[in-house]
């Protein structure tokens, strides 16, 4: 057949496609790579500098943690220096996204007069707060660069309880006598507007002749009512108040049941003191419990790397060099029984597992007191109750975990004595554990004593020597049996 070529099928028409040549790829910004991965060190040079805008603006963009990263890594010297180049207004905004130890590093590395400038930008009991977690001497510093009558409230805050409404209570408040008329005090707050502002302001207070808290005072009341009118006309009278002394427990259970921002403080007299915010009741709260549990792993005050070397280690043999003694102590009882563990041998396994198990269910028990002791729901008088409501999951608790371990032990070694010595050890060692560890942080705040710090340890050294005794003594007078 001959190809027509009239016939050729018609040719598809391609589209107009319009090529865009690739541009080289951005050039590495090695600048940027370093204040991403190393932001300390672009941090030290504008110290260096003393470039107060490109700091503050560094810092600003920042990410909390990389703050607290960059104020770790810096050294002395150039943290005494930064707060110096940011001022003190910056560095109080600064101050506000640093946990109270790396303030009280910076306040430490500055100058006393420096220090004093950050400390005066801020609020009377963060004031308190900080002083308190300066030295001794660097806070005497401090404090005398202050103003007489701000050195002075400080003092006094830091004087009460950290955990009490007199340590966490703000001294900044608004408050009128109450025989002042309603266009005054109008007048006064138009005069401290920005002030107003800065302290989230809900309430006004109202004082008697002598400072007593009378009543309070809402600012839509304020404004509706006749400029002639004194407040004791329309005020709120005898307003629920906390007293200097009232405890973290006692503060949360008053802002669980009633949804106020705020409450006021009052001395003993009934002086009005300050007010107590929520927001600082609720952090104050997370800061004890993360205190306890740092405590319970034994670092007693809150260390940064940062800290000079003698005081993080001297803080921590505080609390090693006594556990080293006290579990001495545990390997007397094995000493003492070297004969019966040289003869059954495999008992040597099972010693560590008891020890373990027994502590793990202590722990338990522990951290069910320190829990419903910071709630209020038990007080160390409740420890009898305590006490019988453990020994019942003890012995529950204690006879699985017994039946269990004696039933491996069994089926190892082919001896149903020597799975009965260790499963009764484990058993009759869970009970002792749920008993001490249930009421010994019970035991310990009511003599005054931290029930986080110490409950560990003497948990640790009871159930290692009464898990390591019960194994030993019920194998020596079954010894005709295991060998």
């Amino acid at each position: 057949m001959d190809f027509d070529p009239e016939q050729r099928p018609a040719q598809k028409e391609e589209p107009d496609v319009t090529v865009v040549a690739e541009g080289p790829p951005p050039a590495f910004d090695a600048e940027a790579e370093v204040e991403r991965d190393e932001p300390w060190k672009r941090a030290a040079e504008l110290v260096d500098a003393s470039d107060r805008l490109g700091l503050a603006e560094f810092l600003e963009a920042s990410d909390p943690s990389d703050l607290s990263r960059t104020i770790e890594r810096l050294d002395r010297d150039r943290r005494g220096r930064l707060l110096d180049v940011l001022g003190p207004e910056a560095s109080a905004e600064l101050m506000d996204q640093l946990v109270d130890a790396q303030c009280g590093e910076l306040l430490e590395a500055a100058e006393p007069s420096v220090a004093a400038g950050v400390l005066e930008q801020m609020p009377s009991d963060e004031q308190a707060d900080l002083i308190a977690a300066l030295d001794p001497e660097d806070a005497v510093a401090v404090l005398a660069e202050l103003p007489a009558d701000v050195a002075r409230l400080a003092e006094e805050i830091a004087g009460f309880s950290p955990d009490s409404a007199g340590g966490l209570m703000n001294t900044d408040i608004v408050s009128f006598r109450q025989s002042t008329d309603a266009g005054s005090v109008v007048s006064d707050l138009r005069r401290r507007a920005d002030q107003v502002e800065d302290d989230s302001i809900q309430y006004i207070y109202v004082t008697d002749g002598d400072g007593r808290l009378t009543g309070v005072l809402r600012l839509r009341d304020l404004l509706l009512s006749p400029s002639w009118r004194t407040l004791e006309d329309f005020m709120i009278r005898s307003p629920l108040a906390v007293q200097t002394g009232a405890s973290l427990d006692e503060l949360l259970d008053v802002f669980d049941a009633r949804a106020y921002l705020g409450v006021p403080v009052v001395d003993d007299v009934g002086v009005l003191r300050g007010v107590v915010q929520r927001a600082d009741v609720q952090e104050a709260s997370g800061e004890r419990s993360e205190r306890d549990h740092r405590r319970s792993q034994g670092i007693i005050d809150e260390e940064l790397r940062s800290m000079r070397l003698v005081d993080r280690s001297r803080s921590r043999l505080a609390w090693l060099s006594v556990n080293i003694l006290l579990n001495i102590l545990a390997a007397s009882i094995i000493a003492a029984h070297q004969d019966t563990l040289e003869a059954v041998i495999a008992l040597a396994v099972f010693l560590p597992i008891i020890s373990d198990m027994s502590g793990c269910s202590g722990n338990q028990a522990v951290a069910v007191s320190m829990r419903e002791l910071a709630l209020g729901a038990i007080k160390p008088k409740d420890v009898l109750w305590v006490w019988r409501k453990e020994v019942q999951v003890g012995l529950i608790n204690g006879a699985a975990l017994g039946l269990l371990i004696g039933a491996v032990a069994w089926i190892w070694k082919g001896n149903a004595w020597l799975g009965l010595v260790v499963g009764a050890a484990l058993s009759i060692n869970t009970v002792i554990a749920v008993s001490v560890g249930g009421a010994v942080p019970l035991v310990l705040k009511r003599f005054g004593k931290d029930p986080a710090l110490a409950s560990g340890p003497i948990l640790t050294t009871v159930t290692d020597m009464c898990g390591f005794l019960l194994v030993l003594s019920i194998a020596s007078a079954l010894m005709p049996h295991l060998i």
